[in-house]
């Protein structure tokens, strides 16, 4: 029996994270992140369901005209460097894009003039974690050519942006001072800013001082903690990694879920969830895995190497932090041979 292995996915669930990281947040607005297929979750379905929300952060430009094609109403931002061709195809869509180096925000211009349009464009300053953004002793040049870009209609400078490295609340801190001072410039420049947005999940959560008037939340709204991080009030997994057991021997039995799904190797000698409650894992290979047999083991029984808890399986955090690593990953590394099921 060769069973295929799934992710059960809750759509009412998703929805209920949203609200309840709106309710955090609120007043400033969510941007619903949906880099990585949504999280390996599938950006069509989550893009459709997330009804309410009215920005979406795509990372990359081919994502955000999937993001816009499903969401005409929607404001979808990219922030991945792109070629000639993705800001065209970007700008004619209206989508927007951040930008965070002068040679980018220059083939933007180029770009925009050549087909007679304006970009949207968000300015990323460099608080410190070095991920891209212009560093503040370059912001004022920076600033001054894309405002004169706006004169000529080929740019409109509608945000200004950051990322925080989350290490510490001193280092955010310093941070967060880099980044209102590079605001500040930027206003009195003359931009007309719509939005202004430093925090991700965590911050987003826990630094209401931090927030601007847009936070971006992607993990936290599919139920993805924090590494080492609490459970979050309101926020549950969406998804439950299941597989069914293709084999009983009399001591272990084999489920249909291995590495070429995207099930770490690291993870043999971690629990997970089975019929007869937690078993160990003894051996993952490329299309099955191992586990310990319990009473009554039979084929066709469903095992869940993670979910939302309610039956005792860990959560797709505490699974990643089993093997030192963080419940993304795990979420990220599942193939398409594991089928997607939306319920609810």
């Amino acid at each position: 029996m060769n069973s295929v292995p799934e992710l059960m996915i809750s759509r009412s669930a998703l929805r209920s994270n949203i609200a309840a990281v709106a309710a955090q947040v609120a007043p400033s607005e969510v941007m619903l992140v949906v880099k990585d297929d949504a999280y390996r979750h599938g950006v069509d379905w989550v893009v459709q369901a997330a009804d309410g929300v009215r920005w979406f952060g795509s990372y990359d430009v081919a994502t955000a005209l999937r993001v816009r094609s499903l969401r005409p109403d929607a404001r979808v931002f990219a922030w991945a460097i792109a070629s000639r061709e993705e800001i065209a195809a970007a700008v004619a869509a209206d989508i927007d894009l951040g930008v965070g180096t002068r040679e980018y925000l220059q083939r933007v211009i180029e770009t925009a003039t050549g087909l007679g349009l304006t970009a949207r464009v968000h300015l990323k300053i460099d608080t410190g974690l070095h991920r891209n953004g212009v560093r503040p002793e370059e912001w004022s040049g920076f600033v001054a050519t894309a405002m004169a870009a706006q004169q000529r209609s080929a740019v409109r400078v509608v945000g200004v942006w950051s990322h925080l490295s989350e290490a510490s609340d001193a280092e955010d801190d310093d941070s967060a001072t880099v980044f209102r001072a590079a605001t500040a410039a930027l206003r009195d420049a003359g931009a007309e800013l719509e939005v202004e947005h430093l925090t991700a999940s965590a911050a987003s959560w826990w630094r209401p001082e931090l927030r601007g008037t847009l936070c971006r939340i992607g993990a936290f709204c599919y139920g993805i903690r924090s590494g080492d991080g609490p459970q979050i009030p309101g926020v549950v997994p969406i998804a439950a990694l299941t597989a069914s057991v293709d084999r009983v021997d009399a001591d272990r039995v084999e489920i249909g879920l291995g590495a070429l799904h995207g099930l770490p190797s690291t993870l043999v000698g971690q629990s997970v969830w089975t019929p007869g409650g937690l078993r160990r894992i003894l051996d993952i290979g490329a299309h099955s895995t191992m586990l310990e047999s319990w009473d009554s083991a039979a084929v066709g029984d469903r095992v869940r190497i993670h979910g939302s808890g309610e039956h005792g399986e860990p959560d797709v955090t505490a699974l990643g932090e089993s093997i030192g690593s963080i419940g993304e990953e795990i979420a990220l590394r599942l193939s398409p041979r594991v089928r997607r099921v939306v319920v609810g």
